[in-house]
């Protein structure tokens, strides 16, 4: 072929990003393998096929090939290539496993070349391996994975581009931590920190695009963002990472997270270094790449280390056990090895080897055979120079993959079984800080339970706890040797300062004016915002703009979207924190308390006639009288057959009832009690009188005493209940409240624009062309208030409660930097002082004094009337339980009758069914001493019948 044509192919090849194109691709790359010298590609196929031929089914086969893909020369092909190698002979030596079967290892170099790793996969592709193993590149990953699919081969691969999905690639079948887990290892740091804005610098390929893609995903769950995504293409010159690292210099974020390749990545250290980037305030996170250096090597070159002092770095947690202690012990003696240490990734593939090795054992024992057929989608068509043909289907890949899939053992890595997703269960990294001539470990991330300083193996034991208070890490030494987290953020250095909207206010100038000083603008608003920025560590250079024509006072809900949009960094002035507001832009700590108030004219009551009935309302007055009868009532039933004063004719007693009942009032009843319960009902009774009337004198003085102040407006919904207009200032939050929130008509809306507008609307009242009230915040009806010299008041109550803020674009620093400081401004005091000096103390009463507000109700004294009640019912029961014992023992028959004639003779006592009302009446209605008497000469008399003689002859008088 021609070099035009080479050319053209290899434009192809590195281009390929949609999959859905896998099967054209898939021939281009064939057509050029077979337009390769025949004779080496006819060699290999034959030794393939001799080497795999068909087996007798009662047999196990000699000989099984098993692909490798990797960079040799790379960080991790360093140290994954010898492990690769001994774990095949640790299997081959072991007579437990693989009984009579070897295993065979084909290498493939993919020499750091997407195009020739590909080329060297559709190779392997063709030597029947029953499984492949990597590739680390994702790009090479994403296009293999097309072919094992088709072939039905296992790939067990080391990329770890989290985009390479199980449900897309079948085959696939990741044998090291997916980068998903990393990323989000990585936003937990940055969360744990408090950091909320992140630059990502990137190699611009597979893995680096869709694993700085993962990240942006996991901080936004942790409320962070990455502001920037700063990618350089694989061969970046030393020019363009210069610029690259300029750039990101100028920008306000300071945490930077490194996802290149292990091979350059310390270039990217050398020029930060360089551009003064590696000292206090900066914060540099890398992904495993940078552990994987530095573990490939017993020592690194001191300079390389005073380049990356202060970063913070993860690295794939494995175990330390006695299996990991051995494999180090012999690394040295193993074959091909070409650095005195290893990485992670020399433990991943000794433990993949040994993955494949059992999974075939089981594969074998359970029938499996290794046979191999024609694709009839590949063939060979007439004339054509293509063998496609020599790429076969492994028949029982399926078979093996389920097997690789529900293996479960421990390896030198620690456990090894995959989840519904095809990953490793229990994902973790070691949190590693660089410093001086080595690393420390500062803690541990795990998809179980976050960042700990406990080991995972020791999490595992325990209940999952990922709440923040659960977070630990040992101190970290940051760049520039100091211990205390960067703030992560600084101002920028390309001279702009903070764009600053100030409300260009007609009225309550007190807030926020225009001046002609330096800054333009004045007010208690901006001497608050001052002094909290004067409390802040660093400088903040901010310019004041101011927001309106000055005509009238501009949209409060604009000038919150124009900081949406970038047009303003921030809000400084009377800014109301509301809910819609806060879902769009962030707020500090409130600096002002508010709410939303009614005011309203007032006038002066003058007294009535009927004034000493205004203490008490009208439910209370009917339930202290109906009280005093009930009573009164009780008392006479309880005295009546005790007392002679409560005894006499009908009408008597009905004077006395209504006479004792309401003398108790003024404690002047002159009867006596003489009944044991009469006297404790009277005491409870009594109890009641002495409170009310006390009451009753308190509130009365007051109603006489003090000037009372009535409103037709009682508060908010007497307001919008009425149908009289209402007035709002002019761009409150307000006009929207009110239609929004409280269904108010927009057409009784009148809107002011200034306080001499409020003055003429309150006084000329509805009915003269105004407003029955106005809605408007507190702070300025209390300054409205001050100036009018109180002739209008607030009635009701604050019907909403809410505060004023400085308004920041979403999820700036600066917020939440200013909101300790605006804090620490209420604790000493200065935020009163520039409240003092700003706005008036003279400040009117907020709640007129009416009437209805000094009337008592029942539910001041209702207690006091359920204890006299209960005490009432109580002294009821016992007094008619006793008339009815004594009524059992009473006989209404004359008392005249022979009480001589013998008993057999004298009639026996009728029972109490068959007695009358009357008879029942006139009982209750004895005095109690007549009925004591009575009952005392019935007992004596039953007695002397008991002791006459058996004959029935009454005994002799003595």
């Amino acid at each position: 072929m021609g070099l035009a044509n080479l050319y053209l192919w290899s434009r192809l090849l590195s281009g390929m990003e949609v999959y859905s194109q896998r099967k054209r691709v898939l021939l281009l790359l064939v057509s050029w393998i077979m337009l390769l010298p025949l004779a080496v590609l006819g060699g290999s196929g034959n030794n393939t096929a001799n080497a795999t031929a068909p087996l007798s089914p009662s047999s196990r086969p000699k000989v099984v090939n098993i692909g490798a893909l990797f960079t040799a020369k790379s960080v991790i092909g360093r140290s994954a290539e010898p492990a690769l190698v001994a774990a095949i002979g640790d299997v081959n030596s072991d007579s437990s496993i693989l009984r009579g079967t070897k295993l065979n290892l084909i290498f493939q170099d993919t020499n750091c070349s997407g195009f020739v790793g590909t080329v060297d996969a559709l190779q392997l592709m063709e030597k029947e391996v029953v499984a492949a193993i990597g590739p680390q590149s994702s790009g090479i990953a994403h296009v293999i994975s097309h072919v094992v699919n088709e072939l039905q081969v296992p790939l067990l691969s080391f990329a770890t581009d989290p985009t390479l999905s199980s449900l897309q690639y079948l085959y696939f079948l990741r044998t090291v931590p997916n980068d998903h887990f990393q990323m989000y290892a990585i936003a937990d740091v940055v969360d744990y920190f408090g950091w909320k804005e992140v630059i990502a610098i990137f190699v611009d390929d597979d893995n680096g695009r869709n694993g700085i893609s993962m990240l942006g995903d996991a901080l936004a769950k942790k409320r962070a963002k990455l502001t920037y995504k700063a990618a350089f293409s694989p061969g970046a010159s030393s020019s363009e990472i210069d610029d690259l690292l300029i750039s990101v210099n100028l920008m306000e974020a300071r945490v930077y997270v490194v996802h290149v390749n292990p091979d350059t990545g310390l270039s990217i250290f050398s020029k930060a270094k360089k551009l003064g980037m590696m000292t206090s305030g900066y914060v540099w996170i890398t992904t495993d790449w940078l552990p994987s250096f530095l573990d490939s090597s017993d020592s690194v070159n001191p300079e390389t280390m005073d380049l990356i002092q202060g970063v913070v770095a993860l690295r794939h947690h494995t175990p330390d056990s006695d299996q990991k202690k051995m494999f180090a012990s012999r690394w040295k003696n193993f074959k091909g090895v070409e650095i005195p240490s290893f990485n992670s990734y020399a433990l991943y593939s000794y433990d993949t080897i040994w993955l494949l090795a059992r999974a075939l054992d089981l594969f074998f024992k359970d029938g499996g055979k290794l046979t191999f057929s024609d694709d009839p989608r590949l063939r060979d068509t007439n004339g054509s120079a293509l063998h496609l043909s020599s790429m076969k289907v492994f028949d029982q890949g399926q078979k093996l993959l389920q097997i690789l899939i529900g293996m479960n053992f421990t390896g030198l890595t620690g456990q090894i079984q995959f989840d519904s997703e095809k990953n490793l269960v229990h994902p973790a990294y070691d949190v590693l800080n660089v410093g001086g001539t080595g690393t420390r470990t500062v803690g541990y991330w795990s998809n179980y339970s976050g960042l700990s300083v406990v080991t995972p193996e020791i999490i595992y034991s325990k209940p999952p706890n990922t709440s923040t208070s659960a977070q630990h890490l040992y101190n970290v030494i940051w760049p520039g040797e100091t211990v205390t987290p960067p703030r992560g953020w600084v101002f920028p250095h390309n001279g702009k300062p903070l764009r600053i909207a100030v409300p260009y206010r007609v009225t309550f100038k007190e807030f926020v004016h225009k001046d002609k000083g330096p800054s333009g603008v004045k007010g208690y608003c901006i001497d608050v915002f001052e002094a909290a920025i004067d409390l802040l560590p660093y400088p903040v250079p901010h310019v004041y703009i101011l927001y309106g024509d000055g005509k009238r006072n501009p949209s409060f809900k604009n000038l919150v979207n124009d900081i949406v949009t970038n047009k303003y960094d921030a809000a400084v002035g009377d800014v109301t924190i509301t809910t819609n507001r806060t879902r769009i832009v962030d707020f500090t700590q409130p600096y002002m308390e508010s709410g939303l108030v009614v005011v309203a004219p007032i006038k002066e009551l003058k007294s009535s006639p009927w004034a000493f009935l205004q203490p008490f309302t009208l439910q209370m007055w009917c339930v202290t009288g109906v009280f005093f009868l009930f009573v009164g009532t009780v008392v006479w039933i309880l005295e009546h057959r005790h007392n002679p004063e409560f005894r006499g004719p009908p009408r008597q007693q009905l004077v006395t009832v209504f006479w004792f009942s309401f003398s108790t009032m003024f404690f002047a009843h002159r009867e006596n009690t003489m009944s044991t319960l009469g006297r404790l009902v009277l005491i409870f009774w009594l109890f009641v009188v002495l409170i009310i009337n006390s009451s009753y004198t308190a509130s009365l003085t007051s109603i006489l005493t003090v000037r009372q102040l009535s409103s037709g407006i009682q508060g908010i919904d007497s307001l919008i209940s009425s149908n009289d207009p209402i007035g709002v200032q002019d761009g409150s939050f307000a006009y929207n409240y009110l239609i929004e929130e409280l269904g108010v008509l927009e057409s009784r809306i009148r809107i002011l624009k200034t306080e001499d507008e409020y003055v003429s609307a309150l006084e000329k009242g509805p009915q003269g062309g105004g407003v029955a009230g106005i809605v408007d915040e507190l702070p300025y009806v209390e300054l409205f208030l001050a100036n009018s010299k109180c002739v209008f008041r607030t009635v009701g109550q604050e019907f909403t409660k809410g505060g004023w803020g400085f308004a920041f674009q979403r999820d700036s620093p600066l917020a939440a930097d200013l909101s300790p400081a605006i804090l620490q401004l209420s604790e000493n005091g200065d935020l009163q002082r520039i409240h003092d000096k700003w706005l008036s103390n003279n400040g009117c009463s907020s709640q007129n004094n009416q009437a209805d507000d000094t009337q008592l109700s029942l539910k001041s004294f209702w207690g006091l009337f359920l204890i006299c009640a209960v005490a009432c019912f109580l002294a009821l029961v016992a007094f008619f339980c006793r008339v009815y014992c004594q009524f059992r023992r009473y006989d209404p028959e004359p008392e005249e009758q022979d009480i001589s004639e013998p008993e057999s003779v004298r009639p026996s006592r009728r029972p109490l069914s068959s007695l009358s009302f009357k008879e029942l009446m006139d009982f209750v209605d004895k005095r109690e001493s007549e009925i004591k008497e009575i009952l005392k000469r019935r007992s004596i008399d039953s007695k002397r019948h008991q002791g006459q003689s058996p004959d029935g002859q009454p005994s002799s008088p003595v």
